[in-house]
């Protein structure tokens, strides 16, 4: 099997994921979604899983931010737009997007640790990678001001060390 595994920037690789992500998440499912409303912070970083045969296969945003834990400042990276074509899941993809998304902020010296957020029927995937459930309270910014982020468990990974409890404040919109 060859894959080729790219990591560019969000903006201008955006043309190249929409299509994947239309296919995975189109308008008519994320309506019925309950985070289907929510605005999404744009990805600084996309990773981008391609085969020979299948063209893209598979996509993960990777975010840079300084948010607030209990009110001190930490700058984290974030995983988001997780998404493999139907057709191709249960082959590893997501698992090999998810390691490069984390080795790339590793990378960046100043990261503590990596946030996500999960929908339930994908906790046990990401437990079984060492995302641990961040059990506290997440606030975002949204048209209508600060939030409760509540439509989807935050999972955070080490890459210092992440909290677990507490109260974060993703300074910006969620990814």
């Amino acid at each position: 099997m060859s894959i080729e595994i790219d990591i560019l920037n969000g903006d201008a690789s955006w043309p190249i994921a929409e299509p994947l992500h239309q296919a995975v998440w189109g308008p008519d499912l994320v309506e019925k979604l309950p985070w289907g409303h929510v605005k999404w912070a744009h990805a600084d970083l996309r990773v981008l899983i391609e085969t020979p045969e299948d063209g893209l296969v598979c996509h993960v945003g990777i975010y840079f931010r300084t948010i607030t834990w209990n009110g001190q400042k930490a700058h984290v990276g974030g995983i988001g737009g997780v998404c493999t074509r139907e057709d191709r899941r249960g082959r590893g993809y997501a698992t090999m997007a998810i390691d490069a998304a984390v080795h790339t902020m590793r990378a960046n010296e100043a990261v503590r640790f990596a946030i996500l957020f999960c929908e339930p029927h994908n906790v046990a995937f990401y437990e079984a990678r060492k995302w641990r459930a961040f059990t506290g309270g997440v606030y975002c910014e949204q048209p209508e001001g600060r939030v409760r982020f509540t439509h989807m468990a935050p999972y955070v990974y080490d890459i210092v060390s992440a909290p677990t409890l507490g109260t974060i404040d993703l300074c910006g919109l969620p990814w």
